[in-house]
């Protein structure tokens, strides 16, 4: 006589599928534009979101001999000032009490991590539009503007040397420290080289580039900087698909990529102190009689910024095309 058996047709599954609590990695972009941006913070309570640049000009050379006896009519100095404003940028998501009781996941703390993932992209995507906006520009090959650029104009070594040639005519010079990623604050000294932002596909036309030297055969890995991918014409290259572009301006409707070469002191970035990036949390029943039942909280970001060219010389934004 056969067992009356009670099998999952009497009891179901409890849950459908097995739910692992390792949430993956979410694929960030390199945040990269901000880190070599000089940092010039305005003061809280300083009665002004705006904030003042100012250099003074330099004096031409004086090769003309005195005269005995005679003073010279001496020069005068000159001031140029740059002006930008700090705005304020901000997101947040809402999740009811009925996730915070249910899920596995420890859903604020994730949702923390977001967030804050999406503030340092907003900013670096911030940063670079002005950058990236530069009017010292090189065209790749023949081109002389961006619907010219064709995917066979490719990054090479000729056209970094060139840029390097209008930095240097321009007395640009080069980098020797860095924003450190870690703090965004702290500089971090690296060695002394222009820097360029490049982007994924342009890293694949420059690994077969003449003089290109990938960063796995530096002779010294001491001072390599984060996201670092390699070197040619005395420029340290990094790696970001934040890297600028322009889909479809190209010649035939190819995207057009934008390597950035620049030198010390070209930009910089601007906060309010001590508000310069906030993570806001609202618990559950914070906000009174519009959550009565304790239905809702909130977790957001909310940040200070502006970026601004200090010297258009000093940075060159060339226009190129890639074959991937």
């Amino acid at each position: 006589m056969a067992d009356t058996l009670t099998t999952r047709t009497e009891v179901p599954i409890e849950v459908s599928q097995f739910y692992t609590r390792t949430l993956m990695d979410r694929a960030i972009p390199a945040l990269l534009h901000n880190r070599f941006a000089q940092v010039r913070d305005i003061p809280a309570n300083a009665g002004t979101n705006v904030i003042n640049f100012r250099k003074y000009g330099a004096l031409t050379a004086q090769t003309t001999a005195l005269t005995e006896g005679v003073t010279p009519s001496g020069k005068q100095l000159s001031t140029t000032d740059i002006t930008a404003t700090v705005l304020y940028y901000g997101d947040y998501v809402t999740i009811t009490d009925k996730v915070l009781y249910e899920t596995y996941d420890p859903i604020l703390t994730e949702a923390a991590e977001v967030l804050g993932e999406q503030a340092g992209d907003s900013l670096d995507q911030l940063c670079r539009a002005v950058i990236a906006a530069g009017t010292t520009v090189q065209y790749a090959s023949t081109a002389t503007a961006t619907n010219e650029v064709s995917a066979a104009m490719t990054l090479t070594r000729a056209e970094i040397k060139e840029a390097v040639r209008t930095l240097r005519g321009n007395n640009a010079k080069p980098i020797t420290a860095m924003v450190d990623p870690s703090t965004g604050y702290n500089t971090t000294p690296i060695g002394r080289s222009f820097v360029g932002i490049i982007s994924e596909d342009t890293l694949y036309d420059l690994d077969d580039a003449t003089g290109w030297i990938p960063v796995e055969k530096y002779p010294n890995k001491s001072n390599v900087m984060e996201d670092e991918v390699g070197s040619c014409g005395n420029v340290r290259f990094i790696m970001s698909t934040n890297a600028g572009i322009s889909p479809a301006g190209g010649v035939a409707g190819n995207d057009v990529h934008y390597t950035l070469i620049f030198g010390q002191n070209a930009y910089a970035q601007t906060r309010i102190s001590g508000h310069a990036m906030q993570n806001i949390v609202k618990p559950l029943g914070s906000a009174g009689t519009a959550d009565p039942l304790n239905q809702r909280t909130t977790s957001g970001w909310k940040a200070a910024y502006v970026a601004k060219i200090l010297e258009q010389g000093f940075i060159v934004r060339i226009e190129h095309g890639v074959s991937a």
